[in-house]
C-alpha cells in the first residue's frame, strides 16, 4: 500500500489545511503524524503551559482525525529518526507538511529533515499555510503575494481518509513526561479548534467595538481583544480563515456608526502586520540570536545582572505596574500589547538587561508565543534594530495613563493595599513607606528617572557612533521593505501579538 505521512507541526486543525488536502488527494493511505520532540521542549523559550495548550489542540485534532478514519500517530523522539523509522516500516516514499517559520531550533531541525529526505530518496512536499512567502527574492512583491494567498478559497476538510492498517490512537504525553518545569498558569487560555472558533465568533459578533479601547487597559484587556493569538500560533485556526471571516463581517457592518467598521479594519491591519513580522524572521532567522543592527551588539552586558533579572522575572522590582504585569502574565499567560512593550522597555533600558535573556523568559510565559513576531519585536522594543530612536517607556507615566484607578495594580499587588491612591505607583514617595518597603514590598531596584535618562544617553551614543554610520552607509543604496498599513500605536507594541 502506498503511504503518505502527513506531518503536523504548528497547524493543528483539519479545516483550511492545504497539506492535508494534498495528502488526501493521493491514491494511497494517509498516516497523520505529530512528533513530540524532547529537544525542542528543552529549549529556553518553551514551557509546560505551552505544551498543555499544544496537548489540548492535539486532543481536538485527534478526535477529528479519528472521525475521518485515520488515527493521529503521536511519536516522541527526534524528527529525522521518527520519520526514518516510519518510512522504513511502512514503505513511505513521500511525506507532506506545511512550511513553518519557527525558532532557530525548528529551523535547524527542518534543515536536518530536508537533508535526510534528499539522501534517502524520500519526497518532502512543503506547502505554505500563511502569508509568509519562502524564498522571496525581493520584498517588493510580498504584499501582492499575501493578498493573492488570502484571496484563495479555504480548503475544506476531507470527508474521510484511508487509514494505514494496524495503527490506532496514541497517548499524548504529559508535561512531566517531557521533564518540563512545574508551571501551573491557572488563568491561561485553553487550546483546541473548538475553543478557537468560539473565541473568533465571540469577537466578531460581540466584543469587537470595545477592543480598541481595551487593548491598552490592562485591567480590562483580558476579556475584550479577540484572544485569537494562541489559536493562530498553534494553527488551530488558519490565518486565512480568520482574515476571510473578518472581511465577511466588514461587509455586513459597512456604514454602521457603532465602531465596528473601524475596529475590524484595524484588526485586519494587525493580521497583515502579523504576517509581515513573521516574514522578517523567515528571511533572517538570525534575528533571534543577534542584534539586527550590529552596532548594538555590545550595548548591554552579554551576561545580565542576575539580581535585576531575577527581580524582573519574579515581579519584585519595586516598580508597581511592572511587577503587577509580570505577576499577571505568570498567572494567566497573557498580557495586553502595551504592557508587553512596557515590560521589555523597562527591562532593556531601566534595568539594562540583554533582550535575549528577557526575551526567552517572556517567550516561556506567553501562551501565544509566536517566534516570528516575538523576536523582531523584542529587538524593536529594546532599540537594537537601528530603525528608530530608543523607546524608553516611563512605567510611572504608563501606570497613570493605563491604570488610572489602580485596579489592575492592586489586584496583583495586594501588599500595597495600605498605600493611598496618590502614591500607589510611587510608593517610595509615601510618608509611610518606611514600614512597607524592604519588608512587605521591595524598594525600587533603580531610580526610574535617572536610569531612564542614562539608558537613553547610552543608546543615542550608539546612533551617533562610527559603527552605526558605517552600517547606515552600507545599506544606503537598498530600498527599505514596505510595511503594512496599521495604526502606529498598535504596530509599536505587539509582542507575541495579542490579537
Amino acid at each position: 500500500m502506498t503511504v503518505t505521512i502527513l506531518w503536523f507541526k504548528r497547524d493543528l486543525r483539519l479545516f483550511d489545511h492545504p497539506a492535508l488536502a494534498c495528502a488526501a488527494a493521493g491514491e494511497g493511505a494517509v498516516l497523520p503524524l505529530y512528533i513530540v520532540e524532547p529537544g525542542y521542549w528543552a529549549q529556553p523559550d518553551t514551557s509546560a503551559r505551552q505544551w498543555r495548550f499544544t496537548a489540548e489542540c492535539l486532543e481536538d485534532l485527534a478526535a477529528g482525525l479519528a472521525a475521518l478514519g485515520a488515527p493521529l500517530q503521536v511519536e516522541v523522539g527526534e524528527a529525522v529518526e521518527v520519520l526514518r523509522k516510519l518510512a522504513a516500516a511502512r514503505g513511505v516514499a513521500r511525506f507532506v507538511s506545511h512550511e513553518a517559520t519557527g525558532n532557530a531550533w525548528t529551523h535547524a531541525r527542518d534543515r536536518r529533515v530536508a537533508a535526510w529526505a534528499r539522501a534517502a530518496g524520500v519526497e518532502w512536499v512543503e506547502l505554505p499555510q500563511s502569508g509568509v512567502v519562502r524564498g522571496l527574492a525581493s520584498r517588493d512583491g510580498w504584499a501582492r503575494a499575501r493578498a493573492a494567498w488570502l484571496g484563495q478559497p479555504t480548503a475544506a476538510a476531507p470527508q474521510a481518509l484511508r487509514a494505514v492498517p494496524g495503527l490506532g490512537p496514541c497517548p499524548i504525553p504529559e508535561a512531566r513526561d517531557l521533564a518540563l518545569r512545574f508551571d501551573p498558569c491557572p488563568g491561561r487560555q485553553r487550546g483546541g479548534r473548538a475553543r478557537g472558533l468560539e473565541a473568533m465568533g465571540g469577537f466578531l459578533e460581540g466584543r469587537g467595538p470595545d477592543d480598541h479601547r481595551a487593548l491598552s487597559m490592562p485591567a480590562e484587556g483580558k476579556g475584550a481583544p479577540s484572544r485569537l493569538s494562541p489559536h493562530l500560533a498553534l494553527g488551530a485556526l488558519s490565518g486565512r480563515e480568520v482574515a476571510q471571516a473578518v472581511a465577511a463581517r466588514r461587509r455586513v457592518v459597512r456604514g454602521q456608526g457603532d465602531g465596528w467598521p473601524g475596529r475590524l479594519r484595524s484588526f485586519g491591519a494587525r493580521l497583515a502586520l502579523r504576517d509581515h513580522l513573521m516574514q522578517k524572521l523567515e528571511e533572517a532567522p538570525i534575528i533571534e540570536r543577534r542584534c539586527l543592527h550590529p552596532a548594538y551588539e555590545n550595548l548591554r552586558p552579554a551576561t545580565p545582572d542576575a539580581a535585576r533579572l531575577a527581580a524582573w522575572q519574579k515581579g519584585e522590582t519595586g516598580l508597581p505596574l511592572v511587577d503587577a504585569c509580570m505577576r499577571a502574565l505568570t498567572e494567566t499567560g497573557w498580557l495586553d500589547f502595551r504592557m508587553r512593550a512596557m515590560l521589555v522597555s523597562v527591562a532593556s533600558y531601566h534595568l539594562w538587561l540583554d533582550w535575549r535573556a528577557t526575551g526567552a523568559h517572556l517567550a516561556r510565559l506567553f501562551t501565544d508565543y509566536e517566534p516570528g513576531i516575538h523576536w523582531p519585536q523584542m529587538q524593536m522594543q529594546s532599540g537594537t534594530t537601528g530603525m528608530e530612536p530608543p523607546r524608553v517607556c516611563d512605567p510611572v507615566k504608563q501606570a497613570r495613563a493605563q491604570d488610572p484607578a489602580g485596579a489592575f495594580t492592586r489586584r496583583w499587588l495586594p501588599e500595597l493595599d495600605q498605600v493611598p491612591d496618590a502614591f500607589l505607583q510611587q510608593p517610595w514617595l509615601w510618608p509611610g513607606a518606611g514600614r512597607l518597603l524592604g519588608r512587605a514590598y521591595p524598594e525600587p531596584v533603580v531610580d526610574v528617572a535617572q536610569a531612564g535618562r542614562a539608558a537613553r544617553d547610552r543608546a543615542l551614543a550608539v546612533r551617533r557612533g562610527d559603527a552605526f554610520r558605517a552600517e547606515a552607509a552600507r545599506h544606503a543604496g537598498r530600498k527599505p521593505a514596505p510595511r503594512p498599513r496599521a495604526p502606529r500605536a498598535r504596530a509599536d507594541g505587539q509582542l507575541s501579538f495579542d490579537l
